[in-house]
Order: C-alpha cells, then sequence, then structure tokens
C-alpha cells in the first residue's frame, strides 16, 4: 500500500518488560466487570437511547447480575442527568449494586456530577484527564507536570466533595489514552493520585488503565499491565481495571493478556458497542471463561433475551457471526460437520459423559438459550445425510435406516438446490411426509387379513387401483412375506433386497409404529416407503406399499395390467376381515 512511510508505533514499551504471565493458560477466575453500555455504549449510537430505553437496558444489566454499572456521564447532557436522578427518585438501584458516573478532572464537571449522586448508596466516581504523548503535545498542550497536576486536584476535589456529603463513595481514575502514554509517567500520575486518596482494605482504589485507542499487539498491551501491577502503590487495596476498545480487532485478546497479567476487573459493553470499532465485548470474554470451566458471574443462559432487547433500544445489529450470540455462531451446513455432531450427541447421550466434548460445538447451545432444532443442524444444498437425520430424529423422533437417511438427504439437497434456500425442520418434515410416508398412489392398501395355516402364512390385501378395488392373495413364511407376495404376484414385481425395521413413534400406551422398508428391483435401484400406525403389521404393509407406490414405472405398470375383482370376491374378503 502506498503511504506506508507514515506510520509508526505510537506506543511505549515499559522500562521493564516482565512476560512471566504468559506461563498462565487462561484466568481461572472471573473479573469484577462494569458494563459500561450506558455510558461509552450510548454516546456511540447514531441515535441515542431515550430515557425508557436506557431504564430497559439497565433492568436488563441487573438481570444478568452485573454488579458495577457505569450509568452515565450526568455532566455532559440533561439526559444523562435525568437518567441517574430517574434510578435515585425510582429507588431502582439494588443495595448490592454500584453505579458508577464518569467526570472529567475539571472543577465544574465535577460538582454537578456530585449533584447528580444526592441520595445514591454505592457509587463509583470515575475520574479522568488525558495523559498521552500526542494530547499532551496536539489538545492540552501541557507537560508532565501541568498533566499530573490535573489529575490530582481533581483527586483531591473528589475526595473533598464526597466528605461534605456524608458519603461513602469510591473512586476511580483512568489516564485516558494510556495506550499512547509512556508507562513510567501514567505510572507517576496513578501513583499521584493514590497518594491522594490513601486506598483502604475496605474502600479500594480502582485504577483504569483505557486502551482508549489500541495501538499494539496484545501482548504489548498485557506487558504495560504488569509493568503497572507491580509498581502501583498500595497495590493490595488497588482494583486495577482495565477498559479495552477495538481498533485492531483484538479487544478481547487485550482483556484475557491483561487479566493473566495482574488486572482484576473489566469495562466493557455487551457484544463490543461503543466508540469507533467499539468497546471489548463482555459476553465473549465472560462465555470463553465459562467454556474453560470458569464461572463467569454473569448469566448468559438467555442470550436471545438480551439481543432482542439490544439490538430494540440501541438500533444495533448484533452480527450474525458474533462469538456466542449470533444466529449462525452454532449452525452447521455443512455436511461431514453435521455428520460429527450428530454423532458427538448421539454419543454424549449414550455415555452419559459428564463434560462437553460435541465437534465443532464450543459449548451447548442450550447453555445460552439456543434450541438444537433451529440454531444448530442448518439444511440447505451442502448438507448431508447427518444433519437431515438429526433433524428428523431430534425432532420428529423419526430413526431411518442408515441406506434411507441418506436416500432422503439426497432429496433434501436436490429441493433445496433447486430452491437456492435453506429448509427448515418443518419443510424437511414436509418432504418426507409427502414423499415417503403412506404414499397411496397408484396403489392404495384399504385391509388386509393374514392367517397362519398349516405353518405357513396366507394373507389376503384389498387394495384400490386404478379407482377399482382389488383382492390380493398371497403366501410367505411370515407375515410380512405373504402380505408383500400378494402384491408383487399381482404386478409382476421382481425384488432381489428387502430391508426392513421398525420402531415406536411415541411414548405412551396407544403409541404409533413407524416402518421402513427398502426394496431393491432387479435393475439394483433402491426405493424406500414408510408407513405409520398404532398397529406394527400395518405400519408394515403401509411402508411396503409406500415403497412399490415409488418405484420407477409402477403407474404405467398398474395402468396397463388394469386388474380387477368380482363383486363376490370382495364382498368375501370383507367379509372374512370382520372375523379378524
Amino acid at each position: 500500500m502506498k503511504n506506508v512511510e507514515k506510520y509508526k508505533k505510537g506506543y511505549f514499551m515499559p522500562p521493564q518488560v516482565d512476560m512471566s504471565w504468559t506461563s498462565k493458560e487462561y484466568p481461572d477466575k472471573a473479573p469484577v466487570w462494569c458494563s459500561v453500555d450506558l455510558r461509552d455504549g450510548n454516546q456511540a449510537l447514531v441515535i441515542p437511547m431515550s430515557l425508557e430505553e436506557k431504564l430497559e437496558f439497565y433492568k436488563m444489566l441487573i438481570r444478568m447480575g452485573f454488579k458495577e454499572i457505569e450509568v452515565g456521564f450526568p455532566a455532559a447532557s440533561e439526559t444523562e442527568f435525568e437518567f441517574l436522578r430517574t434510578l435515585v427518585e425510582r429507588n431502582m438501584i439494588p443495595d448490592d449494586v454500584t453505579v458508577q458516573v464518569l467526570t472529567q478532572a475539571r472543577e465544574h464537571i465535577i460538582r454537578k456530577t456530585f449533584k447528580a449522586l444526592k441520595g445514591v448508596k454505592h457509587a463509583i466516581v470515575h475520574l479522568y484527564n488525558s495523559t498521552s504523548y500526542a494530547q499532551r503535545q496536539q489538545v492540552f498542550r501541557k507537560s508532565k507536570e501541568e498533566i499530573k497536576q490535573m489529575a490530582v486536584d481533581g483527586a483531591k476535589l473528589l475526595k473533598r466533595l464526597t466528605e461534605e456529603a456524608g458519603a461513602n463513595y469510591r473512586f476511580e481514575y483512568s489516564p485516558e489514552s494510556f495506550t499512547g502514554t509512556e508507562p513510567e509517567f501514567a505510572l507517576d500520575v496513578c501513583n499521584a493520585v493514590l497518594d491522594v486518596w490513601q486506598p483502604e482494605a475496605d474502600r479500594k482504589a480502582i485504577i483504569n488503565l483505557p486502551s482508549t485507542v489500541q495501538m499494539s499487539m496484545p501482548h504489548v498491551y498485557a506487558a504495560q499491565i504488569a509493568y503497572m501491577s507491580q509498581n502501583l502503590k498500595y497495590r493490595d487495596n488497588v482494583v486495577l481495571s482495565l477498559h479495552p476498545h477495538n481498533d485492531r480487532g483484538t479487544g478481547v485478546a487485550d482483556a484475557e493478556m491483561g487479566l493473566l497479567a495482574g488486572a482484576d476487573r473489566i469495562e466493557g459493553t455487551l457484544f463490543g458497542n461503543g466508540e469507533r470499532t467499539g468497546n471489548v465485548d463482555i459476553v465473549t470474554i465472560g462465555m470463553n471463561m465459562y467454556a474453560m470451566g470458569v464461572d463467569p458471574g454473569i448469566d448468559f443462559s438467555y442470550l436471545p433475551e438480551v439481543v432482542e432487547m439490544y439490538e430494540r433500544v440501541t438500533r444495533m445489529h448484533v452480527y450474525e457471526r458474533q462469538p456466542y450470540a449470533g444466529k449462525l455462531v452454532f449452525a452447521a451446513f455443512s455436511g461431514s460437520h453435521q455428520d460429527a455432531i450428530a454423532k458427538g450427541m448421539k454419543f454424549r447421550e449414550d455415555h452419559r459423559e459428564q463434560y462437553w466434548t460435541v465437534p465443532y460445538l464450543l459449548v451447548d447451545p442450550k447453555d445460552v438459550g439456543r434450541e438444537y432444532e433451529a440454531d444448530v443442524i442448518r439444511i440447505n444444498s451442502q448438507s448431508g445425510k447427518g444433519g437431515v437425520g438429526f433433524i428428523m430424529e431430534h425432532n420428529y423422533g423419526i430413526r431411518m435406516p442408515k441406506k434411507m437417511r441418506e436416500n432422503f438427504s439426497y432429496f433434501v439437497k436436490d429441493v433445496s438446490d433447486h430452491r437456492h434456500q435453506e429448509l427448515k425442520p418443518d419443510e424437511i418434515h414436509r418432504l418426507f411426509m409427502d414423499n415417503y410416508l403412506d404414499v397411496v398412489t397408484p396403489l392404495q392398501m384399504e385391509n388386509f387379513t393374514i392367517q397362519k395355516q398349516n405353518g405357513h402364512w396366507k394373507g389376503q390385501i384389498l387394495m384400490k387401483a386404478n379407482g377399482k378395488d382389488v383382492v390380493f392373495q398371497g403366501e410367505g413364511n411370515g407375515q410380512l412375506a405373504a402380505a408383500a407376495h400378494a402384491i408383487c404376484d399381482a404386478y409382476g414385481i421382481t425384488v432381489s433386497h428387502l430391508e426392513y425395521s421398525e420402531h415406536d413413534l411415541d411414548r405412551d400406551p396407544s403409541s404409533r409404529g413407524i416402518a421402513y422398508f427398502g426394496l431393491t428391483d432387479e435393475n439394483g435401484q433402491t426405493t424406500w416407503g414408510a408407513g405409520i400406525d398404532t398397529d406394527t403389521m400395518t405400519a408394515s404393509i403401509r411402508a411396503f406399499v409406500s415403497a412399490i407406490n415409488r418405484m420407477p414405472g409402477m403407474a404405467e405398470r398398474i395402468t396397463f395390467r388394469n386388474l380387477s375383482s368380482s363383486y363376490d370376491q370382495i364382498h368375501d374378503f370383507c367379509r372374512s376381515a370382520s372375523h379378524h
């Protein structure tokens, strides 16, 4: 690309680089979470949320289990001010929830912030000023000492106003644009602020280190965090917080590595909403922990509800491939993937596996409120027998024989291909019902009798063919064989191989059975049919007739033969059938 020469790194490595944290595999406990959706997320919206929309979002955050929520920048606008006052006046802040408010290190802004806080039991006052080299040089045109003094003066005012209010507010300080700040200078400013606040074990201060703009690879940010963690004063009484953005697309990696490097707290948003490319996505970080067996401390078990609310009140869209929350993140269209998932689910069921190890699914979709039938196995022209089989069995209890499942899957794929669209489970089920189950043309079975005589079975079947009732007779060494011969002998059908299976379809005393028949003709072509009835033999004969009806050229054969039975033959059959 042109103009690459105008870029260089904008970050600074710490004077001592400690990478010992890289020996840790993953965070073994959840951080303190702070949602900044109602502030950082809201200020990034094209149309900011209304008061009622913010209240709805706030209620969802409470329901999910957030204990620290940044509710806004009260001094920034009347809308922000009103929101916090509404929470207070409607008594909407639970005793175990702390609301956080943001303020610049400027006296009049701090004083207005404290007016908004009147009546709040538990609050974090979040003070910030920018410390980066670029902002010192270009925006504020101030020296390091002047920038530090702004932070110190703001810290002193927070402390004094809190004491005057008789409150017990906690304090947070952010060296904004930390990633573009020399780490030793950021440390100097943070320690100066801590000297003012004198944090104690029962009232810890929060030092928040934002990647206001991402400037480095994640391990560099983590090295900066490690340096700060190891050199901050009052470390045991300091909560080290991260506030990653996503300019380089590595916000989650920044947060996860930052936790390994010593951080205790994460500020982020649901689904990564926020300025520019967004804040770090708390859902992804939390669910990544969950997938490692670590309780995130936030309830993500009803993510579809959260997504619906989020999209409605923010007018933002959760991308279909958004980790854990996107509509397609659990979907498998590929035949091989579907087959592996289906087999994995069956293995898990058969072996009562304790741990989740299903191929291609990092977590159980049900744990985040998704459904297997709608969200996992998705059928289109790329799908295979495993996926189709899973849909039919999981949704409808239909366990086709392996070869029939393969035959049906090709049929489904062909339909999907011609329609150029995905097929929903109910559409797939309908294709089976209309094309494989109880097929009644050109032959329709109306009734039958089968009796055992002298160790041999004899059968009679009343069929409707060419609009006429016809009685067929056959013999065999079994009941099905007798029925099959009755039909095949009448029309000169030669079957070289039969495949049969059946199972209960329902789980109650009057359960229906479903039978499957595969018939291979003399040319080696196999057709399949299925039948359902409360009587197993009836279901089996219906399945056989369905398979016969689906054989190539059967309609022409039946029309050509045009078989018929006399009135007496039909009458005798009906009389015989009434006795059985």
